[in-house]
């Protein structure tokens, strides 16, 4: 099958880095798979994948992703291209896509990535959004609270919704050596990662506050950036807190970054299934993650939760396995098993049956 993927960059996020791990795996699963950006910046991201054979098409660099000669541009791409399947990732390539669908008979799926977003707290856009789900054949959610809050969301929708869980290469991560860096940075020191893009949904903020009350040997180390770095190098300032808070940026050795930390914790206000999360629990070390949606569901029973922006009781957590060396390594192990559930290649096949199915009965 000739297969189109659709995304606005391959900045940082969970949905440009799935199109690193799944689209070659598609490929050698014998498609032909293109990546179409609207947003064609050069990142890390994009220089991993173009050594993997996959093509990939810019409709434009750095201009709003909203931009009308983007749907232009992509409806000449889809109708040139005569795609048996055309697949979108995030809301402009879903609303632009579902316009162009009008003048294809390519198969439109798309993926929904989170449990929840700002759009559907606007007043009247659910009319919007069941028009531009219905142009679509499937609409996949990679968690079963994504489809659950999709469909409520929604009430009558006549496309089919499918849970496909998101998946990360779990060998690359659990095998990784660590890095000696964040040694170097703070020798002897206890230390905590988060690998999050700076942005709304996230919440460095609470792991920020939360340094404040844990012994001064420990570091916090965020790795990824985005609109909301300065207000958190700013927290960061006011806590007095600069020197044991260490801005990483975008980096493209997070495996080994993360078997150099004690602790990882992924604090957000929501997800859909956060690969983060998912990478993180794989390297055999203690996760801790807030209680909400997209992360309850992969960490509960496995690493540990604590309530949505409580600082206090996350450094009761950690403080209790700082002192306890037994629940630390059982707390360790529980999550490298949690993780193997989420390996790419389950993922990659849900994909591709669905991809058959689609292109053989419908």
């Amino acid at each position: 099958m000739k297969i189109l993927h659709i995304i606005t960059s391959l900045r940082t996020g969970g949905a440009e880095k799935l199109m690193i791990d799944l689209l070659p795996r598609l490929r050698e699963k014998g498609h032909e798979v293109e990546l179409c950006l609207f947003d064609g910046v050069d990142t890390p991201f994009k220089r991993d994948m173009q050594p993997t054979g996959i093509t990939i098409r810019e409709l434009g660099k750095n201009r709003s992703v909203y931009h009308p000669a983007n749907l232009i541009a992509l409806c000449k791409l889809i109708r040139k291209g005569r795609y048996d399947i055309v697949h979108t990732h995030n809301t402009a390539p879903q609303i632009f896509a579902a316009i162009a669908s009008a003048f294809s008979k390519s198969k439109f799926i798309t993926t929904e990535h989170n449990t929840s977003n700002r759009r559907r707290a606007w007043k009247g856009y659910v009319a919007i959004d069941r028009w531009m789900y219905n142009r679509y054949n499937t609409v996949i959610c990679i968690s079963k609270k994504a489809e659950e809050n999709l469909r409520t969301y929604l009430g009558k929708c006549n496309t089919d919704i499918y849970t496909i869980n998101n998946g990360v290469n779990i060998t690359k991560y659990s095998e990784a050596k660590p890095s000696k860096e964040l040694e170097q940075m703070a020798p002897n020191s206890r230390k905590i990662i988060m690998v999050a893009g700076f942005r709304w949904e996230k919440d460095q903020d609470t792991l920020i506050k939360a340094l404040k009350y844990l012994p001064p040997n420990f570091h916090l180390f965020l790795v990824g950036d985005g609109v909301r770095r300065s207000e958190l190098e700013s927290l960061a300032n006011a806590e007095n807190l600069t020197t044991r808070v260490h801005f990483l940026g975008i980096r493209t050795d997070v495996p080994n970054l993360l078997h150099s930390a004690d602790y990882i914790v992924m604090s957000s206000h929501f997800e859909g299934l956060s690969l983060s999360s998912v990478e993180g629990m794989s390297v055999g070390k203690p996760f801790l993650a807030s209680d909400v949606d997209g992360l309850r569901e992969v960490v509960n029973g496995a690493g540990i939760l604590f309530p949505h922006q409580d600082e206090k009781v996350l450094v009761s957590e950690i403080m209790k396995l700082e002192q306890d060396s037994n629940l630390y390594e059982s707390i360790s192990n529980n999550c490298r098993q949690r993780a193997n559930q989420y390996d790419i290649s389950v993922m990659t096949n849900g994909y591709n049956n669905l991809y058959k199915f689609l292109y053989e009965f419908k």
